[in-house]
């Protein structure tokens, strides 16, 4: 008997489930727009059903986040997309322009490659399910392996919702031998026609860099600006509920605060009240040397661990109350792990001595990691809050809200998504939250309105008593004049 090697083994699977997804897709693409909403329907009812019983699974197989936190996010892909997306027109024909002659037709872009983080697991399985068969499209997952288990039973039971509304089976594969060659065939393979990338940013590059279309999300790390204006309690209390929410493993949450010298003070005071605890200048440097690796990359042994759980790794010792840890920190840099992306209850805290030198900083900070992704502003001046959103290089710029459930579309009237496009600035194809509209083409229906002879017909020739153009006039008499001398 012969035994696969294991990439050989993955590879082979990729194939198969793409050849599956791919004759269900062709079936997905012949249904009416009631049938896929149907069938969607039910895969957002499973999921929402088994919220718990999945967060609690991804919990513990990954030692990442807050499960309780987990239950949300589950409820969120599922229960709160879905009410967003069950009435778009997303199949057959989308709109008529009678006075334009031009009819478009929704097409569906085939089968999707979507990727799986360790730290959004249930949920990003869910979000992207639902959004791919809404346009009519076929999918298949790679997982990523510290979450394995976690995923393979979420898309058993949307997986067997969908079949009962009708769905093809095969619209929905996961890879059970996840390997990345097998991964990388995935990306490569003909038959996968777009890409929807979560992850780390190597994972994100090999994506863009596959040769298939590809929605990526690079990493987040956005700043928290808290203007002189700004209501200071509320402020805060948004800044830690969205840091503390599942450990702060969704990539919109705050990475930074920046004050002003004229409310540090005060701030301050409010962070220490709700629970942050900061750093002495030799528990900053203790701590810091954890929150990197020596590649540059983020240490996997903080991400989505609790404040307690960090000490006890870093031989810190901090309150039991404490919710977050805070650093106070002057540089940006790549080697200043305090100014850059860290999926953990830890926030730099920087100090500006006023809104202009709060702009610039917040754009050095981005441009040096998480630009086009999201930053955040409290404040109640319009004048300043139009200010930031006009120069900063991000896609979302979220105004007296949480980070991180501001910035999937919680609690703002964004589209609510687990895929966050950062723009060109961020190296991405799109700047949107991605929905179902992201997922298939547009066919346009185009009537002629206009025969050759009417595009070759030209401009009246000038006559005296047309109006003339006085600067126009001006040049002609130059061009007379020196033409006589000459």
């Amino acid at each position: 008997m012969v035994t696969l090697d294991k990439d050989l083994a993955s590879i082979q699977e990729v194939r198969d489930l793409l050849n599956a997804a791919k004759t269900a897709q062709q079936t997905l693409a012949t249904m009416s727009q009631e049938q896929i909403n149907k069938i969607c329907e039910a895969m957002a009812q499973a999921a929402y059903d088994n919220r718990e019983k999945l967060a609690k699974m991804a919990n513990e197989e990954t030692g990442f986040g807050i499960w309780q936190d987990k239950v949300v996010k589950n409820s969120f892909a599922s229960k709160f997309v879905w009410d967003y997306i069950k009435d778009m027109k997303t199949v057959g024909i989308l709109k008529e322009d009678n006075e334009k002659k031009i009819i478009d037709v929704a097409v569906p872009v085939g089968v999707i490659a979507g990727l799986i983080p360790s730290t959004n697991p249930t949920s990003t399985v869910i979000y992207k399910a639902l959004i791919a068969l809404k346009a009519g499209n076929g999918i298949v997952f790679s997982p990523h392996p510290n979450a394995l288990n976690a995923i393979l039973e979420t898309i058993k039971i949307i997986s067997v919702a969908a079949e009962s509304a009708g769905c093809p089976k095969g619209a929905i594969g996961c890879m059970m031998k996840p390997t990345m060659q097998g991964t990388a065939e995935l990306m490569k393979h003909q038959d996968t026609s777009l890409i929807l990338a979560t992850g780390g940013s190597a994972m994100v590059k090999a994506a863009y860099s596959s040769g298939t279309p590809a929605i990526g999300v690079g990493p987040g790390n956005g700043p928290a600006y808290i203007e002189k204006s700004a209501d200071i309690p509320l402020a805060v209390k948004r800044i830690l509920d969205s840091k503390t929410f599942d450990n702060g493993t969704i990539c919109a949450s705050e990475q930074s605060i920046i004050a002003e010298t004229s409310n540090k003070t005060a701030v301050v005071a409010e962070l220490k009240r709700q629970g942050a605890y900061f750093l002495s200048t030799e528990e900053s440097a203790k701590l810091e040397k954890y929150i990197m690796r020596a590649n540059g990359s983020m240490n996997p042994q903080i991400v989505g661990k609790s404040v307690q759980a960090i000490a006890q790794l870093t031989g810190l010792t901090v309150p039991a109350s404490a919710r977050v840890l805070i650093a106070e920190e002057t540089r940006v840099g790549h080697k200043v792990p305090y100014s850059r992306e860290k999926l953990a209850p830890i926030l730099a805290f920087y100090t500006v001595d006023n809104w202009e030198e709060a702009c610039e900083l917040s754009m050095e900070i981005l441009y040096q990691e998480g630009a086009g992704h999201t930053m955040m502003i409290h404040s109640q001046d319009d004048r300043i809050i139009r200010a930031f959103g006009l120069k900063k290089p991000v896609s979302r710029v979220l105004v007296n809200t949480p980070g991180a459930l501001g910035g999937i579309g919680a609690t703002t009237n964004m589209a609510p998504a687990l895929t966050l496009g950062c723009g060109a600035v961020g190296g991405s194809s799109t700047s949107d939250n991605i929905s179902p509209e992201n997922l298939f083409n547009v066919r346009r229906i185009a009537y002629g309105v206009r025969e050759l002879e009417e595009l070759r017909e030209t401009p009246a020739p000038y006559t005296e008593t047309a109006s003339i153009n006085e600067d126009l006039l001006v040049d002609t008499l130059v061009e007379r004049i020196l033409a006589k001398l000459q």
